[in-house]
């Protein structure tokens, strides 16, 4: 039975967004939220680009070790044979390699250096090379798929599983599509390829959520497994991408959604964690109508809305906060408050630690922890929050080599 997953771009395709962005710490944080709530895979990095690499190791190191549970650490490189290689040598073992397909890219974009032949020549050198050396799965990307000919689409997919890639990833790159238009082409692909397929849709048009899970039933009765492309409260690139929470919730709780089957195993408790996070660490509040985690998502005022909530919640919700782990987020403290960071000493330090029920054998290892948050607040910006902190102390190794971006 093919089954949709969820596979996360917050670390990669979010953070290249302008105006946002997200510390190497952040994106560690944000990667073991997304182990904590069973998301498949990350696309966790630009394995190529060297201020990425500490950070890249840090977290392969941290996958090894369990620290992420069963989440999988993705790459992101151009279609090129030295982004490949870069980031074989960082250790990343899972890639989606990417080219742009539609004739508007191909005219105005490459004007000239790569026709059509030549895209998928180089596409096919950079997963033959990728595969020979031991990548165990790659992803090939057709940016601007959904103005590329369904024909081309087909031809460069079936490439693509030829030279050995394990998915193809259908990116809506200008949120241009339509759900029933995404269905339909999302379905031939499926039928006459035989390849899983990656749903990536952007919300130039606010459809991206709709878009993305159209486009993953398109795969599913087309015979393959889906994989959703998301971001953690739809951040991303202009008008952002599709929202992780949101996606799954309509897969849940949506009508006729019975015959989709979810094939990770989520935590929804931890979905409020991960967006208060993910909003703390952006500096962008969460809005007051986001599904599920916003304000207002489970709040009434209308007398017939209120009357109806309070004899059953039921008829004016289709599902309820607790499976979020809503009621679990502890609000911040409030009177006397003694934290730690960039300036901090020892005594705050092994009280704030204390109050954490973390403490530590002798001072000397106390002051090579404090040493680490104060570069950690340094380096975010912004107070570190408590799983931050007990990160640090947990895995201090990881950490110092995450903070370490070197010019």
């Amino acid at each position: 039975m093919s089954e949709i997953h969820f596979i996360d771009v917050t670390n990669r395709d979010t953070v290249q967004a302008s105006r946002i962005k997200l510390s190497k710490l952040q994106k560690t944080m944000v990667n073991i939220y997304l182990g904590e709530m069973g998301i498949y895979q990350s696309e966790f990095a630009f394995p190529y680009v060297k201020h990425e690499q500490n950070y890249v190791r840090a977290n392969l190191e941290l996958e090894e070790m369990g620290a992420m549970r069963s989440l999988i650490l993705e790459g992101w490189c151009r279609a090129v044979v030295s982004d490949v290689a870069e980031a074989i040598t960082a250790g990343v073992k899972h890639l989606n390699l990417s080219i742009s397909t539609s004739t508007q890219m191909v005219l105005h974009k490459f004007r000239g250096k790569l026709d059509w032949e030549g895209l998928i020549k180089e596409m096919i050198a950079a997963v033959t090379y990728a595969k020979e050396r031991g990548i165990k799965t790659i992803g090939v990307n057709a940016e601007d798929s959904s103005r590329t000919d369904l024909g081309y689409l087909v031809e460069f997919a079936q490439a693509a599983k030829e030279a050995g890639a394990d998915r193809f990833r259908y990116c809506d790159t200008l949120g241009y599509e339509t759900p029933a238009r995404i269905y339909q082409r999302v379905r031939v692909l499926a039928e006459q390829v035989e390849i899983p397929i990656e749903l990536h849709c952007h919300n130039d048009l606010g459809m991206a959520v709709a878009n993305s899970v159209a486009g993953a039933q398109g795969a599913i009765d087309g015979g393959v497994d889906a994989y959703i492309n998301v971001s953690v409260n739809g951040l991303g690139e202009r008008a952002g991408q599709a929202d992780l929470l949101s996606c799954i919730l309509a897969l849940k709780f949506a009508r006729e959604m019975t015959d989709y089957h979810i094939g990770d195993p989520l935590n929804l408790q931890v979905s409020g964690k991960l967006a208060n996070y993910v909003s703390y660490a952006f500096g962008v509040p969460i809005p007051i109508n986001q599904p599920g985690v916003g304000a207002n998502a489970f709040a009434h005022e209308a007398g017939i809305h209120a009357d109806g909530a309070l004899k059953d919640r039921y008829n004016y919700e289709l599902y309820d906060y607790e499976i979020l782990g809503l009621d679990l987020e502890a609000p911040p403290p409030r009177g006397r408050v003694i934290t730690t960071g960039e300036y901090g000493g020892l005594a705050g330090f092994k009280h704030v630690y204390g109050n954490l029920g973390i403490t530590f054998p002798d001072d000397e290892e106390a002051e090579r922890i404090l040493t680490l948050v104060r570069h950690a607040n340094a380096h975010n910006q912004v107070p570190l929050t408590d799983d931050e902190l007990r990160f640090v102390a947990k895995h201090p190794q990881q950490a110092r080599r995450i903070l370490t971006v070197t010019p």
